[in-house]
């Protein structure tokens, strides 16, 4: 397999954006590249101090980080709230052993809106962000 299969890349929009808290901890050792990106969706930030995405027809502003270990991305998501095969579920019956977050490959743009192709992203559903109190952010940008 070529260089370019192996690399791995996310799409952040809040605390793992380079700058932000959680970046140094989780992302800078790790990554290859960071790249300024937006994507389709739209950001809500919650009361709980960090920012939730869902797809939609806005645009969302972030950075793709490219990662030198596909290792990170179960370091990633245990940080989001995530397990494969574990339910994201909107149900009023929502449970602790549901994601907070839902892993999911969406396509990102360059600040143009040039396709730079696909990358993982953690997205909330729309119901949770409701009960979790999220305000839309209509320049879909987190700080």
């Amino acid at each position: 397999m070529g260089k370019g299969f192996d690399l791995l890349k996310v799409f952040v929009y809040g605390t793992l954006k380079p700058g932000e808290v959680n970046y140094q901890l989780y992302c800078a050792s790790k990554i290859i590249e960071a790249t300024y990106a937006i994507t389709r969706g739209q950001l809500f930030s919650l009361p709980a101090g960090y920012p939730a995405m869902t797809l939609g027809n806005g645009w969302v502003r972030g950075f793709v980080l490219t990662l030198s270990d596909p290792k990170v991305l179960r370091v990633l998501d245990e940080y989001e709230g995530y397990q494969e095969g574990r339910s994201c579920s909107v149900s009023a019956g929502e449970s602790p052993d549901q994601n907070l977050y839902d892993r999911q490959v969406i396509e990102i743009f360059n600040p143009t809106q040039q396709p730079l192709g696909s990358a993982w992203a953690y997205l909330m559903s729309p119901n949770k962000i409701y009960r979790l109190g999220g305000t839309l952010l209509p320049d879909g940008e987190w700080n």
